[in-house]
């Protein structure tokens, strides 16, 4: 602007000017002649004008970029990521597997039970602030002392609260926990064949393993030891636990108690360990307990692995049945 007025003889320059409307002092200026009625209002407001059209032009910029940011994101463009309504999950991470792990690891833990049977590795969900975990009742049937260990490494020990060796569930406690983060339980009614799922518990003894597929089937006769006699069977933990599905054994015998309940089969990859673990949608609510899962053996008897063969106890089971947990169960 500086440059503008110069050049029209504005303030700040005192030498002569060969533009239009200047002339030498040794010269006689032409006639003046009166402007033509608005014309001088016209030009003293170009400038004015100019400026004016140019602030339009932005304030209409800007404005579009802003609704077109908002459009795009869903929402204010400036507003901070907040968690997903009645979940865990970061607006920012909604969806994917990494937000899921992030969210609900903290309440998945390691269960490790010991009896005269013998020992059981296992994996649990924490559902209260104060420490009550639901797991499998195979992971703890029969065990005199129980210890758990969270994501962060701690360790406690736990007490049986109830258990329902019926739907293979069990409830237990930890001893002067307080202030844990809790899972957000979800409603397995909601869910369907080839939905994304994600499983998270402890394979071999690996606390916060995180694994991920679809939900192959819904609905799926599944049958397991139903342990309710106080003891635990002896049994190679690495070979997983026996259960039965469409008329075949799987992991061995199961013995002659026995109980059927009815679970969601998913192929995301499940070892041994897995059980009683959280399978998760991808809003990070838990839709099921996972307990049974297929790992064939070897030539050598070791185990070869997940063959995306798995099932899960319904969320809506564990749900109905967490009042009778809570008052000692069906013993």
């Amino acid at each position: 602007m500086t440059d503008y007025f110069r050049r029209s003889g504005g303030q700040g320059n005192d030498e002569p000017q060969q533009y239009a409307g200047f002339h030498d002092p040794g010269h006689p200026p032409p006639p003046a002649y009166a402007p033509a009625p608005g014309h001088a209002r016209r030009r003293a407001r170009g400038p004015v004008g100019l400026i004016a059209a140019v602030a339009i032009a932005a304030a209409a910029v800007g404005g579009g970029a802003g609704a077109l940011a908002q459009r795009w994101s869903g929402g204010d463009a400036a507003a901070p990521s907040t968690g997903v309504p009645g979940t865990t999950v970061a607006q920012s991470s909604k969806g994917t597997v990494a937000g899921v792990a992030q969210a609900v690891s903290p309440s998945i833990v390691e269960i490790r039970a010991a009896g005269t049977a013998g020992q059981s590795t296992g994996s649990g969900v924490i559902i209260t602030g104060d420490g009550e975990i639901v797991t499998n009742n195979h992971v703890i049937a029969g065990a005199s002392e129980i210890k758990v260990r969270l994501s962060d490494g701690s360790t406690y020990a736990a007490d049986v609260v109830g258990t329902a060796p019926d739907k293979d569930l069990a409830l237990i406690k930890l001893r002067g926990a307080k202030g844990l983060k809790a899972a957000t339980l979800g409603d397995s009614d909601q869910v369907r064949v080839g939905d994304q799922v994600v499983a998270i518990g402890s394979p071999e003894g690996l606390t916060g393993t995180v694994t991920s597929g679809i939900v192959s089937a819904l609905g799926r006769d599944v049958t397991v030891a139903k342990q309710d006699d106080g003891g635990q069977q002896q049994r190679d933990p690495r070979q997983g636990w026996p259960f039965e599905f469409g008329g075949r054994q799987f992991n061995g015998d199961t013995g002659s108690s026995k109980t059927t309940y009815k679970a969601i089969q998913t192929d995301a990859s499940l070892n041994p360990g897995n059980s009683g673990g959280a399978l998760i949608d991808m809003d990070g609510r838990i839709i099921g307990i996972n307990s049974a899962m297929y790992s064939p053996s070897g030539a050598d008897g070791s185990t070869a692995g997940s063959v995306g063969l798995g099932f899960a106890i319904p969320v809506n089971t564990v749900k109905a049945d967490l009042d009778k947990l809570r008052s000692g169960g069906d013993d």
